[in-house]
C-alpha cells in the first residue's frame, strides 16, 4: 500500500523568519539520555500541535491513513460528542421559566438556549460558539503521543507521513518523541509475546483529545502490527544499552 502525502515528497523544513542562522536539528539521542533542552524544544512541539489541529486533521490523505490504522482524529471525536449532546432525549432546561432567561444565564449565553434544529445548523451562532470552544479545548488537551504510537506500531512512521501529520517543524518538535516511541516499541517486543504487544498497543491513553480516551470500548484497537521500520544499527545498539540498564534496575 502506498500513501501519497504532499506528492509523496519530503523536503527539509525551511525557516526564514526564525533567525538569521539555521540551527542544527535537535538530536534524538540526547533526548534519550536526558541531555535535552526542553525550553528550546517546546516552541517547535507547540508548532506541531497547531499544525496537526489546524491543518493536518482536515487533510484527505491524513483522514484516509487515520481510518486505515483505526485511530480517530480530534475533530471526529468532537463531532461525535456534539452530536450525542444534541440528540440527547428530553427538553432543554430554560432558566427563569419558559421562554425566559435569568440575567446571569443571559450574560453567560447571549444566544439563549437554541432550538434543537437551529443548534444543529453549522452556521447558527450557538454552533459557531461551540466550535470555538472545542478548538480551544483541543489545543489545551490534545496529545500527539497516541498518533506517534500508532504510526510506529503500524510501520507508517515515514518522514513524509510525519511531515504530513505535524508540519515543517516535526523533526525538532516530535522527532525526539518519535525516537522514544520507536525504542519503546522495541522494548515492548522484547518484553512479551505478539498478543501481549498487541494488547498494549490496543489500549489508548486517556486524555488524548480524540485519540482514544479509553478507546470507546475497543473501537480503536490497532488493526495490525509491523516490525520496527528501518531500524538503524545506532538505534539497535542504543536500545540494547537501554534494555541492559532496565534489567539492572530490575535486579537491584
Amino acid at each position: 500500500m502506498t500513501i501519497h502525502l504532499r506528492n509523496n515528497r519530503y523536503s527539509p523544513p525551511t525557516r526564514r523568519n526564525r533567525s538569521n542562522t539555521n540551527p542544527a536539528p535537535i538530536s534524538a539521542q540526547p533526548f534519550l539520555h536526558d541531555q535535552f533542552d526542553i525550553f528550546e524544544w517546546k516552541p517547535y512541539f507547540q508548532s506541531c500541535v497547531r499544525y496537526f489541529l489546524d491543518h493536518a486533521q482536515y487533510s484527505g490523505a491524513i483522514q484516509a491513513l487515520a481510518a486505515y490504522i483505526n485511530i480517530q482524529l480530534p475533530f471526529q471525536r468532537a463531532q461525535h460528542t456534539t452530536t450525542a449532546q444534541l440528540l440527547r432525549p428530553g427538553p432543554l432546561p430554560v432558566p427563569g421559566g419558559p421562554g425566559r432567561l435569568s440575567p446571569a444565564a443571559a450574560a453567560a449565553n447571549p444566544f439563549g438556549p437554541p432550538p434543537l434544529a437551529a443548534a444543529a445548523h453549522p452556521h447558527h451562532p450557538y454552533q459557531q460558539q461551540q466550535q470555538q470552544q472545542q478548538q480551544q479545548q483541543q489545543q489545551q488537551h490534545t496529545s500527539l503521543q497516541p498518533y506517534l504510537r500508532r504510526l510506529v506500531a503500524t510501520g507508517f512512521d515515514f518522514p513524509a507521513v510525519l511531515h504530513g501529520f505535524f508540519g515543517d517543524d516535526w523533526e525538532r518538535g516530535v522527532g525526539p518523541l518519535h525516537a522514544r516511541e520507536r525504542r519503546n516499541y522495541l522494548f515492548a517486543a522484547k518484553s512479551g509475546s505478539w498478543l501481549e504487544v498487541k494488547r498494549a498497543y490496543d489500549d489508548m491513553p486517556s486524555g488524548s483529545g480524540g485519540a482514544g480516551g479509553g478507546g470507546g470500548g475497543g473501537c480503536e484497537t490497532v488493526p495490525f502490527l509491523r516490525p520496527l521500520r528501518d531500524a538503524s544499527e545506532e538505534e539497535i545498539v542504543g536500545a540494547e544499552t537501554g534494555w541492559s540498564e532496565w534489567l539492572a534496575m530490575q535486579d537491584w
